[in-house]
C-alpha cells in the first residue's frame, strides 16, 4: 500500500483547496447554509413546512421548496423512532427497502428496486463521504462508517433527484448533520439498556469557548449480548466527535475529528426448516428468533494456507472479534461569502483498519448418514481399505466423544468461517462556488465546484469450511474413517475443519479521482423553478492480486488439506481509468405555499469498482466489469398544510446495461468459483408516498408506503446459462409493496408529558432465485413505545416485534439464485429478531 505517497498527495489537495478559500479577503456576513440546523416551528401552522435541507441544493433551502424526494430526520425524530440499527431508521423512509436482520451493521439498503445490496446509497459527512466508495473490503462506508448518536444533528436523504451530482455513484444520498456549537451551551446525556445485554451510553456537550469560537464533543460507549444467542457479546465500543467552529466576518471555518473503534457481530442466514421435509421446522434444535451459528467453538479457529515461499502458515482467529472497525477521521470545513460569491471548501482525510470474522451459511443440511457416505470412497482411498464406516464425534477429540446425529435432527451441515483483514484510507476534497444572478427572465443561482479523492486499500482474506450440527450455538464436528475393530484410520475433517482455505486472496489497489461538477436552479416566475446539472468524472485505478492455485498440505491423517489453497508468488498487475457522466434536469411548480408538482429526469453512471482491480482475473477479460448505467425518472405531488404533509412520487429507473453477475459457491470444490456473467437490464417502476396528519394537537398518524415492480430484462449469459426464463421475473429480494404507519398520542400528565407511539410494519413477497422458484413469504411486525417527558428528563420503553412474528431475509445468497433453495418457500433465510424491548433515560441541560 502506498500510504505515504497517496498521503502526500491528499494533503497537497486539502491544502490547495484551503490556500484558495483563505485568499480572498473577507467581506459580508453570511449564514453557514451547509450547517443550517432545522429551526424549531414557531407554531403549528409553520409544522411540516420549516425543514430545511441543505443536501443536493446550492443552499439550504425549506423541504417544500425542493424539486426531488428528500427525508429530514432530526435528533428528536430518531428518538421517537427509537431504531435498533440506521438501517432500521431508514426503513421509514419510503423508496427504501432494507434487510435490517445483520446485525448493528453490514445491512442492507436497496433504493427504488435498484439490484444491489447497498442500492448506490452514498453516505456522507457534512456533504463529504469519509470513505469514497460504497464498500471497501468487507466493510461499507455507509451504516459500517457512520454511526448515528447524539452528535448527528439530523439525517438527510435524497432519493434520487440530484444525487448525482453531489456524489459519486449516487442514486440517494444520507448525509449526517453533525451538531456544531453555537452561542448557547447545551448537553445531553442518555443511557440505553436492553433485554438482550444491551449497554449503552451517549453523551453529548457544545458551547462557545470565547468569542465567535465554539465547540462540540461526543459519542457514545456500547456493550451488546445480541438480538440472537452467540454465546458471546455482539457488538462492543463506541466512537467519539468533536470540532471547532470560528466564526469569521463574512463565514466560518470548522475543524472536525472522529475516532472509531467498534466490534460488531455479522448474523448470517439460518436453516428453518428439514430439507428432506420442509413442512418440519427445525425450531427445537435453532431458534427461530435467536438461534444463529455464530457459536462459542468458533473462537479459537486455525486457518491454514501456503504462502508464496512453500511454507505453510496459520492463522489463529476468533469469531467473537467479529467485524472490527477503527478508523480516524479529520477534516476541515470553509464557508464564505464574497459579495455575493458563495465559497465552500471542505476536505477530509480517513485512515484505518478493518479486521473481519463471520461465518457464512452455504448448503442446506444434509442427512448425516447421506453425507457421510459421500465420503466413503475417498476414506478408502486415503486410509484404507480396511475402512469400514464413518461416524461423527466433537471435533478435536478424535473419536473419544462420539456425537450422534440421530439422537438430534439426524442433520449435519457445512458453513464457511470467512476471515479478511485490511487497511484503508481515503482522502476528499471539495471546493465549490455559488453565485444568485437575476436577469431580464427570472434568476439563475449557479453552483460549479469540483472535488477530488485519493483512496485506496489492502486484501487479505481466507474462507474455510467447517463440519457443525444443526443447533443453535453448533458445535464442530470430526467425520472419522473406522475399521471394523473401532480404531479411528483417519479423519475426513480436522478438528472440525471440512476443508482448510477453499479461497486464499491477498492484493492492494489504489485510485485516483477528480470531478467537475454544476448546477444551475432557474425562477423562471414565482412559483415556477427549472434546475439541471451535470457532473463529469475521471478515474484511475491500480491494483495488484496474488495468484494462487490448489495445493495438498500433505498431512496423511486428514482429508482437509488434500485441496487448500496457496500462493504461488506470481501476481496479476491491473490498472483501468474508467469515466463516469452524470446529469439532472428537473422542474417545480408551486400553485400555492401549500400545493404543488415537480417532474425530473436524470443519467446515472456507476463505473467499476476499485475492488475489480485487486483481482487475480485481468480487468481486460473480466467480463463483469462492465459500467452500469441508469436512466431515472420521476414525477411527484406534494401538499403541506401546517403539521399535515403529503410527499407522492412515481419514478421509473431503467438499467441498461445492468450487470447481474455472481460468483456462486460451489459444494463439491468447497470455493466461491462458479462464475455466472448475467449482463442484460434491469427497471423498476413504482409509487411511493410519505405522509403525516394531525387532526388534533394529541393525535399524530406518520407513514410511507411504496409499491414497486423491479423486472430483469434482456440478459445474456457467455457461459451458457438460459437467461430466457429469468426475463420478466420479480428481482432477487426486492418485494413489490412495503411501508410503514407510525400512529402515535400525546397527552399532559401533571406537570410533564407521555407519549404513545406504534410501529406497524410489511413486506411483499421477494424471491431468493432469478427464476423466482423460491419465494420469501410476506410478513408484518407490530412494535410500540411510551415516553415520559418532564422537564429536562425523558423516559422511553420500546418494544419490536411484540407478537414474534416470523419473517425471513436474505434467504442464501451462496447458493440460491439459479435453483433456488428446492423449495416454494424459502427455508434457509435470515429471521427478523424476535421481539425485545430497550428502556432509554435522558437528561438534557
Amino acid at each position: 500500500m502506498k500510504f505515504a505517497r497517496n498521503k502526500a498527495y491528499t494533503l497537497t489537495l486539502l491544502s490547495t483547496l484551503s490556500a484558495m478559500a483563505w485568499s480572498v479577503p473577507a467581506y459580508a456576513a453570511d449564514q453557514d447554509a451547509s450547517q443550517a440546523v432545522a429551526p424549531a416551528p414557531e407554531t403549528e401552522a409553520d409544522e411540516g413546512q420549516s425543514d430545511i435541507i441543505v443536501t443536493g441544493a446550492a443552499r439550504a433551502q425549506r423541504r417544500f421548496d425542493v424539486s426531488y424526494a428528500v427525508n429530514s430526520l432530526s435528533q428528536e425524530d430518531v428518538q421517537r423512532i427509537a431504531p435498533k440499527n440506521f438501517a432500521d431508521l431508514l426503513s421509514t423512509v419510503p423508496g427504501i427497502q432494507v434487510e435490517a436482520t445483520g446485525g448493528e451493521v453490514q445491512n442492507i439498503t436497496r433504493v427504488r428496486g435498484i439490484p444491489t445490496d447497498r442500492g448506490y446509497l452514498i453516505f456522507q459527512q457534512d456533504g463529504l463521504p469519509l470513505y469514497h466508495e460504497i464498500d471497501g473490503q468487507f466493510f461499507n462506508s455507509g451504516e459500517g462508517m457512520n454511526r448515528f448518536d447524539l452528535m448527528t444533528e439530523r439525517v438527510e436523504i435524497v432519493r434520487g433527484g440530484p444525487a448525482p451530482i453531489y456524489a459519486s455513484s449516487a442514486a440517494a444520498i444520507a448525509n449526517n448533520i453533525t451538531v456544531t456549537g453555537g452561542p448557547e451551551s447545551r448537553g445531553k446525556a442518555q443511557i440505553t439498556l436492553g433485554d438482550t445485554g444491551l449497554y449503552r451510553l451517549d453523551a453529548m456537550q457544545s458551547g462557545p469557548i470565547g468569542e465567535n469560537t465554539y465547540y462540540a464533543i461526543g459519542g457514545f460507549l456500547r456493550q451488546h449480548d445480541g438480538y440472537r444467542d452467540s454465546g458471546f457479546p455482539s457488538d462492543r465500543g463506541g466512537q467519539i466527535r468533536a470540532n471547532l467552529k470560528r466564526d469569521l466576518d463574512n463565514g466560518f471555518l470548522k475543524v472536525s475529528v472522529q475516532y472509531t473503534n467498534d466490534h460488531n457481530l455479522f448474523y448470517l442466514p439460518i436453516p428453518v426448516a428439514d430439507p428432506r421435509n420442509p413442512s418440519v421446522s427445525l425450531d427445537p434444535f435453532i431458534d427461530y428468533h435467536t438461534g444463529t451459528m455464530n457459536s462459542p467453538s468458533l473462537r479459537g479457529v486455525n486457518i491454514k494456507y501456503r504462502d508464496g515461499a512453500g511454507v505453510t502458515q496459520g492463522l489463529n482467529r476468533d469469531l467473537a472479534d467479529g467485524r472490527h472497525m477503527r478508523f480516524f477521521n479529520a477534516g476541515i470545513q470553509y464557508e464564505g461569502d464574497f459579495d455575493g460569491w458563495l465559497v465552500s471548501a471542505k476536505g477530509g482525510y480517513t485512515q484505518g483498519k478493518s479486521s473481519f470474522d463471520a461465518f457464512y451459511s452455504t448448503t442446506n443440511p444434509a442427512s448425516a448418514t447421506t453425507f457421510a457416505a459421500s465420503y466413503l470412497n475417498a476414506s478408502r482411498t486415503a486410509f484404507g481399505a480396511d475402512v469400514t464406516r464413518l461416524g461423527y464425534a466433537l471435533a478435536g477429540t478424535n473419536g473419544a466423544t462420539v456425537y450422534d446425529p440421530s439422537a438430534a435432527s439426524g442433520l449435519v451441515m457445512s458453513g464457511q468461517y470467512r476471515a479478511s483483514e485490511s487497511e484503508f484510507y481515503s482522502g476528499q476534497a471539495d471546493l465549490s462556488i455559488t453565485r444568485k444572478f437575476e436577469t431580464g427572465f427570472g434568476t439563475h443561482d449557479v453552483r460549479a465546484g469540483v472535488y477530488g479523492s485519493i483512496y485506496g486499500n489492502t486484501q487479505f482474506i481466507a474462507y474455510q469450511d467447517m463440519l457443525i450440527e444443526v443447533s443453535g450455538q453448533p458445535r464442530t464436528l470430526d467425520l472419522l474413517a473406522y475399521s471394523a475393530t473401532g480404531a479411528v484410520l483417519g479423519s475426513v475433517t480436522q478438528n472440525g475443519v471440512l476443508r482448510y482455505t477453499t479461497t486464499l486472496n491477498q492484493g492492494d489497489g489504489d485510485a485516483k479521482m477528480v470531478a467537475l461538477y454544476a448546477n444551475d436552479t432557474w425562477d423562471i416566475t414565482e412559483g415556477l423553478r427549472v434546475d439541471g446539472g451535470f457532473r463529469k468524472e475521471w478515474y484511475d485505478y491500480d491494483g495488484y492480486a496474488l495468484l494462487s492455485t490448489a495445493a495438498n498440505l500433505g498431512d496423511a491423517t486428514t482429508l482437509a488439506d488434500d485441496a487448500t489453497r496457496a500462493f504461488t508468488g506470481g501476481k496479476v498487475i491491473n490498472t483501468l481509468k474508467p469515466t463516469a457522466t452524470n446529469w439532472t434536469i428537473g422542474a417545480n411548480y408551486d400553485f400555492n405555499g401549500n400545493l404543488g408538482v415537480y417532474g425530473r429526469i436524470s443519467n446515472l453512471e456507476v463505473p467499476p469498482q476499485l475492488g475489480s482491480t485487486i483481482n487475480t482475473t485481468p480487468v481486460r477479460t473480466n467480463a463483469s466489469v462492465v459500467k452500469t448505467k441508469a436512466r431515472q425518472f420521476e414525477v411527484g405531488v406534494k401538499a403541506s398544510f401546517g403539521p399535515a404533509y403529503l410527499y407522492v412520487t412515481g419514478f421509473y429507473t431503467k438499467f441498461d446495461p445492468f450487470n447481474a453477475s455472481f460468483i456462486a459457491f460451489n459444494p463439491d470444490t468447497g470455493r466461491n468459483d462458479q462464475a455466472i456473467p448475467f449482463i442484460g437490464e434491469a427497471t423498476a417502476k413504482g409509487v411511493e408516498i410519505d405522509g403525516r396528519i394531525k387532526p388534533v394537537r394529541w393525535f399524530e398518524l406518520a407513514g410511507s408506503v411504496t409499491w414497486a415492480d423491479p423486472q430483469y430484462r434482456n440478459l445474456a449469459n457467455t457461459s451458457g446459462a438460459d437467461p430466457s426464463a429469468v426475463n420478466g421475473n420479480q428481482i432477487i429480494r426486492e418485494p413489490k409493496f412495503f411501508g410503514n404507519v407510525r400512529p402515535s398520542v400525546r397527552f399532559p400528565v401533571g406537570d410533564g408529558e407521555l407519549e404513545i407511539a406504534g410501529r406497524y410494519e410489511w413486506t411483499g413477497r421477494r424471491y431468493v432465485d432469478l427464476f423466482n422458484l423460491t419465494s420469501l413469504p410476506a410478513y408484518q411486525t407490530f412494535g410500540a413505545s411510551a415516553s415520559m417527558t418532564y422537564g429536562d428528563w425523558r423516559v422511553q420503553v420500546v418494544g419490536d416485534n411484540l407478537t414474534n412474528a416470523k419473517g425471513l431475509t436474505e434467504g442464501n445468497p451462496r447458493t440460491d439464485q439459479l435453483a433456488g433453495q428446492g423449495a416454494s418457500d424459502a427455508i434457509y433465510g435470515r429471521p427478523l429478531f424476535g421481539r425485545n424491548f430497550r428502556f432509554i433515560l435522558s437528561r438534557s441541560w
